[in-house]
Parts: structure tokens; sequence; C-alpha cells
């Protein structure tokens, strides 16, 4: 019986995107296992653990934050492989996030939602937040804009910068002058989604209406971080489960005796996932803003075009025509497009009935629900929940 490769995982499960590493090698590990690891409850910024340095194995697949952790593992004389990127060792290869797709998306999000102002929020000093910055500047100049790059009052020290992005730390005054001086509206890419949500939060201590005024797009697609955001937080997606499923194949080939790569190995991120944070058009008309504002805001209490133009100093027929002029449809059409998208929401989200969903979306009937919904998005209710589903497993859950 072939001997079973011993690997230490040293990845953070605190956040979304180490999680998504440990399931890519997890799958791995399912399909050509198996595999003795050895994984402990470890924090991006923990130290090197104590009985590392008398273990003996195979291999190592870690984060590695710093000159002291990526020396403790060179000691071991066993091959690694790192998925942070911060130590570009030519012995100890990396899988990264190609940051330069995604920054690249993420500024094409912003301005194919009409946007005329851009800026970019990130945690100075940290190397893949200074990267993001670049591209999504270069990509936002390119496209005929100029880009705000957030800066802090004081520069940052070695090794502060990357405190700023811990998730218990709460955005700064500095940060809330910034948002303060920005035009608007205005698209604001954020280097992580913890930074995002500092946004958003100093957004709604200035009164600033998100996204009607700043619409924001985070990194790293994680649902628990974009989904406690009010709005909740779009998010560029990391193929996380691809970059860990590599690194684990790598690493068998390397304790083979294969040479590892020379140059760093990037992984595209799968897309963006759109919640309410960008969930908007850029639009000069304060009326028709308004009214979008309040459609979004209330289409699922069952309003109707009546109530919209209760709201404004303009007539039903002057709101069909400026409406449908500057989105392209009616009113009531954006109703029903605000209604079905919590529809798709709750059906991917949910295990709620098709009367409870119904309900919760502002249609009177399930069945005429189901009739609009098969009419306007091509699949029945109970289709697009089976594919939603599916797509969650396989990791590709882009909404």
């Amino acid at each position: 019986m072939a001997k079973q490769p011993q690997v230490v995982l040293l990845i953070e499960s605190s956040r979304g995107y180490g999680r998504g590493l440990l399931r890519g090698i997890a799958e791995y590990i399912r399909a050509h296992g198996p595999w003795s690891v050895y994984l402990q409850r470890h924090d991006l910024y923990d130290a090197v653990p104590p009985w590392l340095r008398k273990w003996r194995g195979d291999g190592i697949i870690a984060r590695i934050e710093n000159e002291k952790t990526a020396r403790a593992i060179r000691d071991l004389g066993v091959p690694a492989i790192d998925l942070r990127g911060r130590l570009l060792d030519p012995a100890m290869p990396s899988i990264l996030t190609d940051d330069e797709a995604g920054a690249g998306m993420a500024a094409q999000h912003l301005t194919k939602r009409g946007f005329q102002h851009f800026a970019y929020c990130g945690s100075v000093g940290t190397p893949y937040s200074d990267a993001r910055s670049v591209v999504f500047e270069r990509v936002i100049t390119a496209a005929g804009f100029s880009c705000r790059i957030y800066q802090p009052s004081r520069p940052f020290h070695t090794g502060q910068g990357e405190r700023m992005e811990v998730p218990g730390l709460v955005y700064e005054k500095n940060l809330v002058g910034w948002i303060r001086t920005l035009p608007k509206p205005i698209g604001v890419m954020a280097c992580n989604d913890e930074r995002g949500q500092q946004v958003i939060n100093a957004c709604r201590d200035l009164g600033i209406a998100v996204p009607d005024e700043i619409a924001v797009v985070g990194v790293d697609n994680d649902d628990v971080v974009c989904d406690l955001c009010d709005p909740p937080l779009s998010s560029v997606v990391p193929n996380t489960r691809k970059i860990g499923f590599e690194a684990a194949a790598l690493l068998e080939q390397m304790i083979a005796g294969k040479d590892p790569p020379d140059t760093p190995i990037y992984i595209q991120p799968l897309g963006i996932v759109t919640r309410r944070s960008t969930d908007v058009l850029a639009i000069d008309d304060q009326d028709i803003a308004e009214a979008i504002r309040f459609i979004r805001e209330h289409a699922c209490d069952g309003i109707t075009v009546e109530d919209v133009v209760d709201r404004l100093p303009l007539s039903h027929s002057a709101l069909e025509r400026q409406f449908s002029k500057l989105l392209g449809r009616t009113p009531k059409a954006e109703i029903i497009r605000v209604q079905l998208e919590r529809v798709k929401q709750l059906l991917a989200e949910s295990d709620l009935t098709l009367k409870q969903i119904s309900v919760k979306a502002g249609f009177r009937h399930p069945e005429y629900m189901s009739a609009i919904f098969k009419e306007k998005v091509g699949h029945t209710p109970g289709h697009y929940r089976q594919q939603a589903q599916q797509r969650k497993v396989n990791g590709h859950a882009l909404r």
C-alpha cells in the first residue's frame, strides 16, 4: 500500500477566501487522495504554531504573511506552496488570484452603470490592495475618466497597512472625511469585502445613499460579510476552489520530485455577484432617481405606479415618458424587475414555498408570480431553484 502524503495546511478558516481554498484542497483529496492532513484553526496573522518546528512530513500549503513564517517553512526542507503572494520565493511556488483581471471586472461593472466619477478605497500599504488600486485606476483612466484614490491622513509603516484590513477595526475618521468630499454619484471599488463594509458603514453615518449616491463593489465575495452589509455588498468572486485544487495537485507533483514552476500561477476570478450596493444606474434626473429609489425599497410591498407618482412632482404620463427615456423600460416593468430579483434570491437562498415567496416579493397570487417569472426569466421557479442549488454546490453561484 502506497504511503499517504502527510501535509500541513496553514490557511485561515476565518475568512471566506481561506475557506474556499480549503474546499478546493478537499475536493482534490477526495478525487486523488487519501492524504493525512494537519489542519489547525488558524487566522491569517497568527504566528507559526510551535509544533511545526518538530513536524516531519511531506509538504505544506500555506498563506504566508511574513518572512518569519516563510523561514520556518523553509527550515523544514519539504515542498511548500504559498497562496498569499507577499513573498515571491522561486523555491516556493505560488498560486494566486489574478488581481488585474478582478480589478478590471470591478471597473467595467461600475462603468456599465453609467457613472462619470470613480474612486478606489484600499488598505494602503498592503501589496494586494495597492496592486488592485493600480489596475483599477488604469482601466478607469483608459475609459476616459479620472479616479480618486483614498490616502490615509498619515503614511503607514511596514505592517501597519495589514492591520487596517482586520474586520475588528472600525473605519477611521479620515475615511469618513474622504467619502464626504467625493463627487456624487460615484462608483467605488474597495480592496476587499471588509473595506467595502467600512465604506458602506461610513456612508450610512453620513446620510449618503448607497447605491444611489455611492455604489460600492468589494472583492472576495465573503457571503457572511457581504450579506451583513446594508445594503448587501456586490463583490468580485475569486476562484478559490480552483486555486486550492491546483495547489494540491502541484504539491503532490512536487512531493513526487517534479520541479516547481519558476513564476506564480494566476487564476482568473469567476465574475461579480451583483447585490444591492451596485444595483443602480447613475442618473442626473433627481425625480427619476427618487422614483428608482422608491421602487427598489418598496416594490416588494406591492406598490403600484400610482404610488410612485404620488411621491413625485410629475404626472403619470411625464413619469412614464422620462422613465422610459432614461432606463429603456416603464415604471411598471421596473417594479416587476425588482420583485423578480427578490424571487430569485429567495429561491436560491431559502426553502420557502412559492406561496411564501410570492407574499415576500409583493405578488398577490403565487400563480401570477410563477407565470410572470417564466415569461421574464425563461424558467419556472422550480427549475431556477434547482439550477441555483447546483451552482452553489459547484461554487459558481453568480447572481
